[in-house]
């Protein structure tokens, strides 16, 4: 088992590195690719951020939606990962303590 994980997550790494890491990647490919990690973390989020109990829930009650908020605008001003992670747990603690 460790061995089949070690091979299907290690192989999918290797194999780019092999076949372009001599090469130039064209302008838009690199363009595309620096994409990727905030649509990952958009994927990972959003469902946290917006689902309550298996369902869609825009409502007050909904403590994470209403900690979003202040947290992206924390995200926005200071650019700042260790200002908004922390700011995020304060606003979602403030969030849950009032509701």
């Amino acid at each position: 088992m460790i061995i089949g994980m070690f091979l299907v997550t290690f192989i999918p790494r290797v194999i780019p590195l092999i076949l372009l890491g001599n090469k130039e990647l064209p302008e838009k490919v690199i363009l595309w690719l620096s994409f990727i990690p905030a649509a990952v973390l958009s994927a990972l989020l959003a469902p946290s951020i917006l689902l309550q109990n298996g369902s869609l829930s825009l409502k007050l009650a909904n403590t994470s939606l209403v900690a979003f908020f202040p947290t992206l605008l924390v995200a926005y001003k200071t650019k700042n990962i260790f200002y908004t992670v922390s700011g995020g747990l304060v606003f979602y603690l403030i969030t849950a303590a009032l509701f």
